[in-house]
């Protein structure tokens, strides 16, 4: 038996700095504060209902947020636009909604998703920085850049990513679909940026560690495609740390664009 909703499906561009979260989703009963539930107690603050919140993905602990979606059921009379003032007071400063909307009673944050894009930050300077630390990983030596965006663009294309994967994942399927993967400068910052139709737990963080040996000189860019074929998640990089990684934007139509949205 399916209990229908009452209410507005409310849909809410979310960003954060995940740093002094424990993720996205809910841990009742631990006392961590979580992106979900800090939104359904604003909410909650707001309006006096119950609401739960669903994302477009659960990131994990210290992964911070530009393009997260989220949706929920509300029978309020706030103009679904006005949400994003509304909620305002009643969030930390380390999450603001960008955008709010109403959906379709078919519409779901994670299971209409087409494609996702990430963002993976490293600093690179031989001191680190107290301005960066929060939003990128800091990389001291000199990296080949070249042979890192040339590594980059042989993760594109469907691939079964079983070698990209933290070990533990609950997953029966692991090919996922790359539409890009590309490697830019911005000032001292190297940016990561991977868009593809859905990802694996820490994929873009174990890429990104592979890559980084790759600029190091520690592996080839021709051995991409070898550690991809062999499946093997003890071949590949290092996991990086959560502080580099940001969950850039959320497309719910294929795009065909190989560019992607930008902080």
């Amino acid at each position: 038996m399916v209990i229908e909703k009452k209410g507005q499906k409310i849909v809410l561009t979310v960003a954060y700095d995940g740093t002094d979260f424990f993720g996205f989703q809910s841990q009742a009963g631990t006392g961590f504060p979580t992106i979900q539930e800090t939104l359904e107690n604003a909410v909650f603050q707001l309006t006096g209902e119950r609401v739960t919140v669903e994302g477009s993905g659960r990131t994990d602990t210290g992964v911070h947020a530009w393009g997260q979606v989220v949706h929920y059921f509300s029978e309020s009379t706030i103009p679904p636009e006005r949400w994003k003032l509304a909620l305002a007071p009643y969030l930390p400063d380390s999450i603001v909604v960008r955008e709010s909307c109403t959906a379709m009673p078919d519409f779901h944050a994670r299971f209409s998703a087409k494609e996702k894009t990430y963002l993976y930050q490293f600093f690179r300077n031989p001191t680190p920085s107290p301005f960066y630390r929060r939003y990128a990983y800091h990389v001291p030596y000199s990296l080949d850049l070249k042979a890192m965006k040339e590594a980059a663009s042989l993760f594109e294309g469907s691939h079964d990513f079983r070698a990209f994967c933290a070990s533990g994942a609950k997953v029966k399927n692991y090919v996922r679909e790359i539409y890009s993967c590309t490697m830019d400068e911005e000032g001292p910052l190297l940016k990561l940026i991977v868009r593809g139709n859905g990802f694996l737990w820490h994929m873009v963080r174990i890429i990104a560690g592979t890559l980084l040996e790759v600029g190091a000189g520690k592996r080839r860019q021709e051995d991409i495609p070898v550690l991809i074929g062999l499946g093997d998640r003890r071949l590949t990089g290092v996991t990086l740390p959560p502080n580099g990684l940001i969950l850039l934007q959320v497309s719910y139509a294929r795009s065909g664009n190989q560019g992607a949205a930008r902080l």
